[in-house]
């Protein structure tokens, strides 16, 4: 049996083998083998207590970590042919940390010496940190389509699905992924280029039926145009960029910013931080710290980054998957906030007074390092007295410092009265193969409303800044209500028991009193749909005209470049400005701005339509298996051909036609928006409870056909059978009703709106 080593050859080992300090490595250097094992397991343990591990221990965790997405070499296989990688920016102090990739079938082969941009997760107790799956080589952008495959003799050819793409694509024998004739794939572009002949793919995604639910997104995402593959000549700056470091910047690495995020975010573009304010003149007031990634940094005007960006104007994000605005080595890597990384950063330092009224603040561009990437429910579990190992540390100087800011200004928005609508934002969980799970409701919790806050504040400060120094920029505008809208909902709350004043200058506070006096009551949906329908929908301009919603003079999104061009052109007016480098914005883009503006309000439209008909596909796909069940639910919209119908369980929209109501003619009023029976005097509007019976679910339209049952607690009137004449107008089943009309429901989206 071999003798067991000292204390200090052991940590004699460790500094000489930094790559290989697992236990099982210091066992097999030493030939320590059976029950001696349990000795080495005590001295490592004192080791670490004694502290002379704690160092090692920790760059390989916080502060030094390697971001989720990282540029690595690959490094010449191991005695087992097993691949390892090392990072090309690691800026620790501690060791590199060793790498496994770990290659997918589909992936295209790698060897010693390449340089891959790969995806990263952590691991404990083995001989390496993490597992690293390629996202691309580094300098290859192979071009990406999705189509029908057609089987054949020699491999099989691809149908794209683009719309105007009719170029059809040959795959050999050996590229086809083991795809069946009639599948909807996803393939990459095999081999170079040719004059002759069809061009090559490789199938590297096989989504099954066209109507399957993996397939939902990508053909939402063809539908509408929305590019989602970058051009060689946008990779390849990417791929080129490298971390900012901290010349010209202020260092802000030791002040402790947090990112809060959803759980599945895979970026993080905000940061913030907040403690009491010193000054004995802002008694019970504090400071809160907002810092923003700097993609201006990156994303130089002019560039190919940067025209891509501008034609793309957003991300566009989908259950299952997102479009992003920027490649993944900025969006991923070098322009997200990741913990323990150092990043640069637009930082914005608030102060408020013990009311939250913003009393000063100043913008600096910086060098910041994440302590800790949390989620809503952590922080929010935290601030509730239950926090995890993760928050609890961060509780007592961080989250509740946070949590006392966010009451002053929660206080100080209750005064300013912003548009308070109730609009539960729906959440669909899929599977890993894509099938929906469940359908149901985000919880609001005040930690998305603490972010929120702190955000709202910040757009606030970038505007003021930019006016109060003349600088150009673009406004997120949101305009009053038209009178014609506004009479429609002063006749809808009359009709309700409710008054909404008229002949007086239109304030949030009214609209307000109006959804106030609804709360609880049978007509609190009714009024909050109402007031939805009501309102202007937002945009960009270079004038300012002001955010009617939410109650304020001046408003710029600031906080979010990683996903909104917007917020790109207000950082770089911000950059020129306070004359921080020469990254600002252009003449060129100055005298744009007014196409700019319009260019990216339209992105923002065909963004929501596209998601919107995603989760209406999804929807029906969940709702499939369930036809001929009954569920309740609200009208929430009335048209010529029928009603539409809220589902109550799910906030799915399904159509009730006309030959579903009943036996009768029911005329439409357009003012009043109701439909009412010719007979039986029957009328129907908008918020009227409902149980319907789900007739048809089309999960390729994401159209949902439903039968009346019940309104307001009475049985419907007999209704003629399916496909008998009946009602004003006549409407084939199964046939999308919406698109047969031209007219598509506006769902309201919380994510952009603002």
């Amino acid at each position: 049996m071999a003798k067991l080593p000292t204390r200090d050859q052991v940590l004699a080992w460790i500094s000489e083998h930094p790559h290989a300090t697992s236990k099982r490595d210091i066992a097999k250097a030493f030939g320590i083998k059976g029950a001696a094992r349990i000795d080495l397991k005590r001295i490592l343990k004192e080791l670490e207590e004694d502290g002379h591990l704690e160092k090692r221990r920790k760059t390989y965790r916080d502060p030094d970590r390697l971001p989720p997405v990282s540029v690595l070499q690959v490094l010449a296989p191991d005695d087992l042919g097993d691949l390892f990688a090392r990072p090309l920016e690691w800026q620790g102090e501690g060791p590199e940390p060793r790498i496994l990739f770990s290659a997918r079938a589909t992936d295209p082969a790698v060897g010693q010496g390449d340089r891959i941009l790969a995806r990263l997760q952590e691991v404990q107790g083995e001989d390496h940190q993490y597992v690293a799956r390629l996202i691309r080589k580094i300098g290859t952008n192979p071009r990406r389509l999705l189509g029908i495959f057609r089987a054949g003799a020699e491999g099989g050819r691809i149908l794209p699905i683009s719309k105007g793409a009719d170029t059809e694509w040959q795959v050999r024998p050996g590229d086809s992924h083991g795809a069946r004739d009639g599948e909807l794939v996803e393939a990459e572009q095999a081999g170079p280029k040719s004059r002759m002949g069809a061009p090559r793919a490789r199938i590297v995604t096989r989504l099954g039926d066209p109507g399957a639910a993996r397939a939902v997104s990508l053909i939402a995402i063809h539908e509408y145009g929305i590019p989602d593959a970058f051009p060689d000549a946008v990779i390849e700056e990417a791929d080129a960029a490298k971390p900012a470091g901290l010349q010209g910047r202020e260092d802000l690495r030791d002040m402790p910013l947090v990112t809060i995020d959803p759980s599945d975010a895979r970026d993080h573009d905000d940061a913030c931080y907040a403690h009491a304010d010193d000054d004995p003149k802002n008694k019970g007031g504090h400071v809160i710290w907002v810092a923003i990634a700097d993609v201006a940094h990156y994303v130089r005007p002019g560039s190919a980054l940067d025209r891509e960006a501008k034609k793309r104007g957003n991300s566009s994000y989908f259950p299952d998957r997102v479009v992003p605005m920027l490649p993944d080595r900025l969006s991923g890597d070098l322009c997200s906030l990741h913990e323990g990384v150092p990043r640069a950063c637009l930082a914005l330092r608030m102060v408020i007074d013990a009311e939250g009224n913003k009393i000063g603040h100043a913008f600096v561009r910086g060098l910041m390092r994440s302590v800790a990437s949390l989620n809503y429910e952590e922080v929010q579990a935290a601030q509730d007295g239950t926090p995890n190992d993760k928050t609890g540390p961060l509780l007592e100087p961080v989250i509740a410092p946070l949590f006392a800011a966010y009451e002053a200004l929660a206080a100080a928005r209750k005064r300013r009265q912003p548009l308070d609508l109730d609009l539960p934002e729906r959440r669909i969980e899929l599977s890993e193969e894509g099938e929906v799970l469940s359908v149901g409701f985000k919880d609001r919790l005040d930690a998305h409303k603490l972010i929120e806050e702190f955000m709202v504040l910040a757009n606030v400060a970038a505007a003021e800044t930019l006016i109060a120094k003349r600088q150009p920029l673009l406004f997120r505008v949101h305009e009053e209500p038209s009178p014609e809208k506004l009479d429609a909902l002063r006749e809808v709350a009359a009709a309700s028991g409710f008054t909404l004043a008229k002949g007086q200058v239109l304030h949030t506070s009214q609209l307000n009193r109006l959804l106030a006096d609804a709360e609880g009551t049978e007509f609190d949906e009714l009024i909050n749909m109402s007031t939805l329908r009501s309102m202007q929908q937002a945009y960009y301009n270079p004038e300012n005209f002001g955010h009617f919603g939410l109650a304020l003079k001046s408003y710029a999104h600031f906080t979010s470049p990683i996903r909104r061009y917007s917020d790109l052109v207000v950082h770089r007016a911000l950059i020129s400005a306070h004359g921080w480098g020469r990254d600002g914005l252009s003449l060129e883009e100055i005298e744009s701005l007014d196409a700019t503006a319009k260019h990216i309000s339209e992105t923002e439209r065909r963004s929501m339509a596209a998601e919107r008909d995603t989760a209406d596909r999804y929807l029906a796909a969940y709702l499939s298996d369930r036809v001929g069940s009954t569920f309740t639910g609200r009208i929430s919209g009335i048209a010529r051909f029928g009603a539409f119908v809220k589902l109550d369980e799910t906030g799915a929209d399904g159509l009730l036609p006309m030959r579903a109501i009943g036996n009768e003619y029911f005329h439409f009023d357009a003012e009043t928006q109701t439909l009412m029976g010719s007979d039986s005097g029957l009328t129907i509007g908008i918020g009227d409870r409902v149980t319907v019976k789900l007739a048809e679910a089309v999960p390729v339209t994401g159209g949902l056909v439903l039968d009346l049952v019940e309104i307001d607690g009475r049985q419907a009137p007999v209704r003629r059978g399916r496909g008998k004449p009946g009602g004003p107008m006549r409407r084939k089943a199964g046939q999308s009703a919406r698109k047969r009309a031209g007219l598509r429901k506006k769902t309201p989206s919380r994510k952009g709106g603002r």
